[in-house]
């Protein structure tokens, strides 16, 4: 049986108190981290993949169905107000944006569609994929890694099953497992939150490498809103000693980014 669908350690969820419900999950929770510490091997070769590509021009797929797909859009969603990097990183879930709001029934039984809404992009060798699928079998997302590893691209899984089928198609499986829900077959748990650290973990990573933070500030963030602004005069503050707070945020807003300040000052 898959380590996913295992029965869960607790009994009785429905005669439990809510204290009872919240510590048994939180319980559960707390394994997570100690499991991905495991995987960061396998997540740093993936890394060194990517940046190598990136360099080129290639860019990073996630693709996944369910909550798999919405948390790779999620972490895809955030590359350019982060990094101010656009295109960079995509995601696709299988039933299409619809399937981001509502479950698209059958939707990640289809071998066929996740590679087709993949050629949409016209991916290419210099780009890679994660295939994330909880259970790894799902045939949305196996088949399109499989296929986007024929196409030359580095292929990736994050997955929470021993002996999962996408494991074994993937270049650079990440295999995470948590072991089973609080909620039997509830991957939107303790899978789901595995699978965000490391989507996290990969993102972040492959963007310091690629040199869009600065000590430890996203220098080439968006200036989307108040709450940023202020967040980039200060970094400005910090990295160039200017000690007048009115004048940081009025050079960030004359030059758009802080990266751009810190050169202009450089120069």
């Amino acid at each position: 049986m898959k380590q996913t669908e295992q029965n869960s350690l607790y009994s009785g969820l429905d005669q439990m108190s809510t204290e009872e419900l919240l510590a048994g999950i939180n319980t559960e929770d707390r394994k997570v981290p100690e499991v991905v510490a495991g995987c960061i091997p396998q997540i740093s070769r993936f890394v060194d993949g990517v940046v190598e590509r990136m360099r080129k021009g290639g860019r990073v797929f996630y693709i996944g169905a369910g909550t798999s797909g919405r948390l790779g859009i999620t972490d895809a969603s955030e590359i350019l107000p982060t990094y101010g990097l656009d295109g960079a990183f995509i995601g696709i879930i299988a039933g299409g944006d619809g399937a981001i709001r509502r479950a698209v029934e059958g939707a990640e039984d289809d071998p066929l569609q996740g590679w087709k809404d993949l050629q949409a992009f016209k991916p290419g060798p210099k780009d890679s994929i994660v295939g994330i699928s909880a259970s790894g079998g799902a045939p949305y997302v196996l088949e399109a890694v499989r296929e986007a590893g024929k196409l030359g691209m580095l292929t990736s899984c994050i997955t929470c099953n021993e002996d999962a089928p996408i494991a074994a198609v993937a270049e650079c499986p990440i295999v995470a497992v948590v072991g089973p829900e609080f909620v039997t077959g509830s991957t939107r748990m303790k899978a789901g939150t595995a699978t965000k650290l490391i989507l996290n973990m990969i993102s972040t990573s492959v963007m310091i490498r690629l040199g869009h933070v600065k000590g430890n500030h996203m220098v080439d963030m968006q200036l989307t809103n108040k709450k940023l602004v202020d967040r980039g005069a200060r970094m400005i503050m910090e990295e160039t000693g200017i000690s007048d707070y009115e004048k940081a945020k009025a050079l960030l807003l004359e030059h758009g980014s802080v990266r751009a300040v810190i050169d202009s000052i450089k120069i």
